[in-house]
Formats: C-alpha cells, sequence, structure tokens
C-alpha cells in the first residue's frame, strides 16, 4: 500500500478552453440556485450570488429569513454546504456557504412570486393573491408590477388573468438592468399554474434601493442661475466678446410714447402767481369760427327728430316734424 502511495502521481488540472468553461460556470450556477429554490421555498429565497476567489468559492444565499436558513447554531447551512460539496465534488473547504436578508423584499420578484404560490395553496382566490402581492410591491416603491396567473383557475378551460399597475418597460436594454422577472409553479388538484411576477425596479443614485442607471428617455430640466451677469464677457474674465441681453429679457417699449416721445424727463419749474395777478383762463371755444346757420348753433337739422316731440301726421299722408 505504501509502495502504492508512493507511485501515485499527482494529477494536475487539465487547462479548459474559455467557451467550456463560461457554460461550466453557467450550468453550475443554474442546478444551484434551482436546489436552493427548492431546498429554502419556506423560508423566502431571494436569489443567490457565486464570487470565486483564487482559494474558495462563496456562495451568498439572499432570503427574507436569513436565520431559519442559519438553522440552530449553523446546523442547516452544514448540511446544505455538505451536500453541494457531495454533488459538484469540492473538497472540504473549498466553498462556503453564507446568508444574507434582502434590504425590500418588495422588490424581490422570486419573494413575491413565492408569496403568491403559497396564497394559492392555502385555497384563497386568484384576485385577491394577485392584488394583495400588487399593492406590497407598489407600497414598497416600485415604479410598476405585472403579476400573470394562467391555467385551470375555474372551469376546465384554461386561461391566463393580468393584474398591473405603475409604469412597466417591455423592450429595450433598460429591460436587462431595470426589469426582474420569477415563475413559479403550483400544483394543484386540478393541474398545474403558473405564476409571473414582473418588477420594474426604482432609480436609486446610491444603488441600495433601485438601480443607480438612469433611464435612457430619462430628461432632466436645470433651472437657470439666477445671479448669472449678462454684462460679463464669455469665458470669465479673459477676453471675448460681451455677453448680449436676450430680447425676452429687456424692458418693453411703451406704446404711449411712440409718437411724442418726452423731450425733458425733468418737469418745468412753478411759477410763483401773486394774489394780483390772477392768470387769464382761455375759452377753449374762441379759435373756433361763428356757426353758419342755426342749425350749426345747436339745432335740429331736417333729417334729425328732437327727443319727447310727437310726429304729426300731414294730410299728404307725410309727417310733420314740430320744433
Amino acid at each position: 500500500m505504501a509502495e502504492r502511495g508512493q507511485k501515485q502521481k499527482k494529477i494536475q488540472a487539465k487547462p479548459i478552453s474559455k467557451k467550456r468553461k463560461f457554460i461550466k460556470d453557467g450550468v453550475f450556477y443554474a442546478e444551484l440556485n434551482d436546489f436552493l429554490a427548492r431546498e429554502l421555498a419556506e423560508d423566502g429565497y431571494a436569489g443567490c450570488e457565486v464570487r470565486v476567489t483564487p482559494t474558495r468559492t462563496e456562495v451568498i444565499i439572499r432570503a427574507t429569513r436569513p436565520r431559519q436558513v442559519v438553522g440552530d447554531q449553523g446546523r442547516r447551512v452544514r448540511e446544505i454546504t455538505a451536500l453541494v460539496q457531495k454533488r459538484f465534488k469540492y473538497q472540504k473547504g473549498q466553498i462556503i456557504l453564507f446568508a444574507e436578508k434582502i434590504r425590500n423584499k418588495g422588490l424581490s420578484a422570486l419573494a413575491q412570486a413565492q408569496a403568491v404560490k403559497f396564497r394559492l395553496l392555502q385555497g384563497l382566490s386568484v384576485r385577491r393573491a394577485a392584488y394583495s402581492v400588487v399593492k406590497f410591491i407598489m407600497d414598497k416603491g416600485a415604479k410598476g408590477c405585472e403579476v400573470v396567473v394562467s391555467g385551470k383557475l375555474r372551469g376546465q378551460r384554461a386561461k391566463a388573468m393580468k393584474f398591473r399597475d405603475g409604469y412597466m418597460i417591455h423592450a429595450g436594454d433598460a429591460t436587462n438592468y431595470y426589469v426582474e422577472k420569477a415563475v413559479k409553479h403550483v400544483h394543484l388538484r386540478q393541474g398545474v399554474i403558473g405564476i409571473k411576477v414582473k418588477i420594474m425596479l426604482p432609480h436609486d443614485p446610491t444603488g441600495e434601493n433601485g438601480v443607480s442607471r438612469d433611464l435612457p428617455d430619462a430628461i432632466k430640466v436645470h433651472d437657470p442661475d439666477k445671479d448669472e451677469q449678462f454684462d460679463q464677457p464669455y469665458g470669465g474674465s479673459g477676453g471675448g466678446g460681451a455677453a448680449v441681453q436676450p430680447s425676452y429679457m429687456q424692458a418693453p417699449t411703451d406704446v404711449r410714447n411712440i409718437d411724442n416721445p418726452p423731450q425733458n424727463d425733468n418737469p418745468p419749474p412753478q411759477q410763483n402767481i401773486n394774489d394780483d395777478q390772477q392768470p387769464q383762463q382761455q375759452n377753449v371755444y374762441d379759435n373756433q369760427p361763428p356757426p353758419q346757420n342755426d342749425n350749426q348753433a345747436g339745432g335740429f337739422n331736417n333729417n334729425q327728430q328732437q327727443f319727447g316731440q310727437p310726429q304729426q301726421q300731414t294730410a299728404g299722408g307725410g309727417f310733420d316734424q314740430q320744433y
């Protein structure tokens, strides 16, 4: 036995192409995610993240109740770690599992799809289960959400019911990082019912409660600086022509003074008039020519009728005007 141990050669890792490496990592994540989703469904499983370091592989499990994932004194997480090591042929200490609590479970599509599933298993109606989840998602700050329940809901004929609220995008590159999707299946007596949940995440510059990247069609209009001076030259104190004040900011022209512009803004000095020197008033009718006839002097012409006097009919059938 000792000789066999000495003769055994160390097996070196064979080089693997980039294509096979990406396929292997993708299969590992898909199978691990499916295993954890089935094992931790009742504990609010909301996804996992795999981090590969030169010494070991770390798996971070996100859940709404991380204490139940860890178990009493870490017993449950050690059992799951042993199963993963045996399935993927990891040596002891090469893979470690951690449990982390999600910050906002209302923005986790997987957790909300699981909530709809448990409500349907408890016998709740489809409308009540879906609307309760939609209201919970919108109250947690989501931009929009959509819940689709399909299958034999009431009769023997299968159909789909959609419940929507808020704003949702369906196309473009923004759907890759703004829309979170999840699918769950419910095995009931009448058959299998499918659940799809889509959540439109909000925008958060910090990235804690939403997506740090803004939507490509978002437009921000900034208010101009109120202290901006138009008489300063362009480029600060350097050279360049002076800035011209826009026409809409110039003082409006007074149309009343277009024909008679003011000659002098200063009012004329007032003259001191004594009691003996009374100013002579000028009659406005002095320069007018005298009237030519009685009609212009204030009478009525033949075409006018005096107000208040009745008209008398003459023998010829016409009306005689009485003055």
